[in-house]
């Protein structure tokens, strides 16, 4: 068996030529989540803002958040949001429809993170679903004319409007391809197919790629200052965003890339003993980081972004 083409840019023309090594170190995965938004548009409201202002009707909505300021609703949004970005964070783009790759290496970790969030997230539908009653009849002061009764479902209702689902599913090999056509359509099918999964390996790889360069661009502007002028502010998670880059480029490196294993590695040495303390408070430490931290950037790999 071939091995695989390794990746030594980040072009959309480097093609991927033994895709069973890619489906037996990842898999795909996608993650559904539904919540109640809480939300409506008042057409009563509505045509009357456009009325009194007299425009043409249409031109401008009312929209009512049917619970106010309810706490129980705005943590549960927080959690779909939190949850729906650890599942990008820890993933790469594969198709449009939602699918994402995940390596095998990154699973078990993976599916720890997630289902914590999933349990999270039930958790606190239920704290909303037990004071949503009480809630509904609180905001009625709030709303005054705009409150209609009607707008709000039964606790019953709203239940099923709360779902979060994680699926698995294996990455098809380029040649499994089990159906009763002609083998010349067979062959055509298999080459578009190899195409797509070249194309969609490129993407995946780049979107590492792309993080990572954000990851330390942000770090190399942060630290970028004269002797004359301020320090620039900023956050603690500067050095952690960065060092996580490390174990992203060792996990996501599913076809075993000595391209992005050694710059997991250059990473790691020029990351050693790097704190955000010591940043803030020696400004010699805080210029030679800057420097390893350029000359980091000036090896990756060409991105359009």
């Amino acid at each position: 068996m071939n091995n695989v083409h390794q990746l030594t840019t980040a072009s959309s023309d480097t093609l991927l030529t033994d895709a069973p090594t890619l489906a037996s170190s990842a898999m795909l995965v996608e993650v559904n989540i539904s919540s109640w938004a809480g939300r409506k548009k008042d057409k009563r409201a509505s045509t009357k803002v456009t009325e009194d202002a007299h425009a043409k009707k249409g031109v401008a909505n009312v929209y009512k958040q049917l619970l106010g300021d309810c706490d129980e609703l705005s943590a549960l949004r927080g959690c779909v949001t939190s949850a729906r970005s650890m599942h990008s964070n820890m993933t790469m783009p594969w198709s449009n429809s939602g699918l994402r790759l995940l390596p095998t290496a990154q699973y078990f970790k993976y599916t720890e993170a997630m289902s914590q969030m999933q349990n999270e997230f039930e958790s606190l539908r239920n704290k909303f679903l037990t004071a949503y009653n009480d809630t509904v009849v609180d905001v009625q002061l709030e709303l005054g004319t705009l409150f209609l009764r009607e707008d709000y479902p039964t606790v019953e209702s709203l239940n099923s409007k709360f779902a979060f689902r994680i699926n698995y599913m294996p990455l098809p090999d380029v040649g499994d391809f089990r159906v009763d056509v002609s083998n010349d359509a067979l062959r055509e099918m298999r080459k578009e197919y190899s195409d797509f999964y070249s194309k969609q390996y490129n993407v995946a790889m780049n979107d590492v790629w792309t993080r990572l360069h954000k990851a330390l661009t942000n770090m190399s502007e942060r630290l970028d200052y004269s002797g004359k002028e301020d320090k620039k502010v900023f956050r603690d998670t500067l050095v952690p965003n960065v060092t996580a880059m490390i174990e992203l480029l060792r996990v996501c490196n599913v076809t075993q890339s000595t391209q992005m294993s050694d710059m997991a590695s250059k990473l790691e040495d020029a990351m050693y003993g790097v704190s955000v303390v010591v940043l803030r408070d020696d400004n010699t430490f805080r210029a030679k980081t800057k420097v390893k931290v350029d000359a980091i950037i000036k090896t990756l790999p060409s991105l359009d972004i």
